[in-house]
């Protein structure tokens, strides 16, 4: 995070979510901790040694700034754009009406003994599932945390469309808005899957042609997709507090993980490249229309039907034609 960055930063924070000056810390050095915290995961003791200040005060600083930063949500979280139908971005120009990529990643935490089996994952670490939208710039359009490790991905995403917040679908298009999602989802209404059974990962294609049209629909649908486990890299690489558990209690190490989620859409938004990334980001313009949710019909069940089975096999024909006639042109 650069100097105006950081600069933006505590304006939002002052400005929105209404934190001010203690008597004897500014709010520049508050966000300064803050920040500091999360990016090395450093302890209290390290931190006050750091900026000359008592543990108490450290951790006082942090879930203030915490409890604000949160308040900045509906400011940092991308608004949702269909993918138009004048996309020139080969990855997502076959996939028109599509609001982005879904996924869940595990996020280690430390939760109380009594609780600790329901955290357990498959693998037999203890984390909690982060469920992650973001558009193909790599920001979050949503986020979610705090499901125990042991849950299923469908159950969350369930509990996230049925949230009074959660997570949107808008029936808007007439062609369907959509999220792209793996084979742990299923292929329903808003939320379109790969074929199963077939080659999906991109190193399964290397030396590798698409035969079919399913399979050249999933080399597709596995590159436009990929962009989600790169926004989960970049989140990880980011803020160390994440890569390994903290000690605070369960609530707050939830809440931590959202506030990172927004302190990065912060940096892809204001810095003009992301050095976790080394890659220049394109700019966006900040006059984003914003749909009027009193008009708009959302997704409110996760079902499979016949008609999105076929608009899926539809897209994949149509894909995989298209390809034939440019290699026959």
């Amino acid at each position: 995070m650069d100097r105006r960055t950081f600069g933006i930063l505590c304006e939002l924070l002052r400005d929105v979510g209404g934190l001010k000056n203690t008597k004897n810390a500014s709010i520049e050095e508050i966000v300064a901790q803050f920040v500091y915290t999360l990016v090395h995961h450093e302890k209290n003791r390290t931190i006050g040694t750091t900026f000359y200040r008592s543990g108490e005060t450290v951790s006082r600083h942090f879930h203030l700034c915490l409890k604000t930063v949160l308040q900045l949500s509906d400011i940092l979280l991308k608004k949702l754009e269909p993918i138009p139908d004048d996309c020139q971005d080969e990855r997502w120009k076959p996939f028109k009406g599509c609001l982005g990529a879904l996924d869940g990643t595990f996020i280690a935490v430390t939760p109380p003994s009594k609780e600790k089996g329901r955290y357990c994952t498959r693998k037999g670490s203890t984390a909690t599932k982060l469920l992650g939208v973001c558009c193909p710039n790599m920001q979050f359009i949503y986020v979610l945390s705090g499901w125990e490790g042991s849950a299923h991905d469908g159950r969350v995403l369930r509990d996230a469309i049925h949230r009074p917040n959660g997570l949107k679908v808008p029936l808007f298009n007439i062609k369907g808005n959509y999220y792209l999602v793996d084979a742990g989802y299923c292929n329903a209404e808003g939320f379109l899957s790969p074929f199963r059974g077939q080659r999906y990962h991109l190193k399964e294609f290397d030396n590798h042609r698409p035969e079919t049209a399913e399979e050249y629909f999933n080399m597709k649908h596995s590159k436009a997709r990929n962009v989600i486990k790169r926004c989960f890299g970049l989140l990880k690489g980011r803020w160390k507090i994440l890569a390994s558990p903290s000690f605070f209690e369960i609530r707050t190490q939830v809440r931590i993980i959202t506030a990172c989620c927004l302190l990065h859409n912060l940096i892809r938004r204001y810095m003009s490249y992301d050095p976790q990334e080394l890659i220049p980001n394109e700019e966006e313009s900040e006059d984003e229309e914003s749909q009027d949710e009193d008009e708009v019909e959302y997704i409110t069940t996760i079902q499979p039907s016949d008609k999105w089975a076929s608009f899926r096999n539809n897209l994949a024909s149509g894909m995989f034609n298209n390809r034939r006639q440019r290699a026959n042109a």
